[in-house]
């Protein structure tokens, strides 16, 4: 009987094996090793930094085989107020609300919109596919549709543009493209700011240099998907062709 072998290499843990299978999150997955419900290769397996090979090892969780699902796609228009996450610690509503009781497989963010900012989120359970679109190399754009206030907005668009180095971590913070949208009521406007990274609150973070306050933050596209008509809260499988042409960068 084969049996699992934590020096082999190309390998992952058995709770992130189970996430990429699409059974469930790693820290559901390190819960169920824990609790003995997992077997690899025939042999229960109670220590979740054991290696395997999810393509390759038989992998059992309450006596059944896990079958990789099929590959699914989505695109939700996250509302404000959910945090992009399975597991909260601090038990706050999360974006798998959206989700609830529809026929899905296991799926997971493609990056991060954080709690207080909203629009175009795309998730699915295919990890090479989303770890081609975060890539860095990959240089895909984001659009984001920014609401500030009470600014001179030529200074900020133009020191925005140059980019900004974080004074806290010295991060050099830049942007693509930003520019004027419209602008708004009590000296508030709209700028649309386009990444090809992403950093971990990056627009907040470059905007908080400058001592301008975002009022709201939209994600509207994602390389050539755009959010378009989708409801907030609401969802939608992808077509064949836009997961094509995001794997391709448009």
């Amino acid at each position: 009987m084969k049996h699992a072998n934590p020096e082999r290499t190309g390998t992952v843990s058995v709770p992130r094996g189970l996430s990429k299978l699409g059974v469930c999150s790693r820290a559901d997955g390190e819960r169920l090793v824990m609790a003995g419900r997992v077997r690899v290769n025939g042999r229960t397996i109670r220590d979740p930094s054991l290696r395997i090979v999810p393509e390759t090892d038989v992998i059992e969780v309450d006596g059944k085989t896990v079958v990789r699902p099929e590959r699914t796609y989505l695109a939700l228009n996250k509302p404000r107020g959910l945090v992009s996450t399975r597991d909260d610690p601090q038990s706050r509503a999360t974006i798998y609300e959206c989700l609830s009781g529809a026929s899905l497989p296991f799926v997971v963010p493609v990056g991060r919109l954080d709690k207080a900012s909203e629009g175009l989120l795309l998730l699915t359970n295919d990890s090479q596919w989303s770890a081609r679109l975060l890539d860095p190399a990959s240089h895909v754009d984001k659009v984001y549709h920014v609401q500030i206030r009470g600014v001179d907005h030529t200074t900020t668009i133009g020191r925005a543009a140059a980019g900004v180095v974080e004074r806290a971590t010295g991060e050099l913070l830049s942007v693509k493209r930003v520019s004027l949208l419209r602008t708004g009521s009590r000296s508030s406007a709209w700028l649309e700011v386009v990444l090809d990274e992403g950093k971990n609150r990056h627009i907040r973070r470059l905007l908080a240099e400058l001592s301008v306050d975002v009022l709201r933050l939209v994600r509207v596209a994602i390389g050539p998907l755009p959010l378009g008509t989708l409801a907030k809260g609401e969802w939608r499988l992808l077509t064949r062709d836009e997961v094509r042409q995001l794997s391709v960068g448009g």
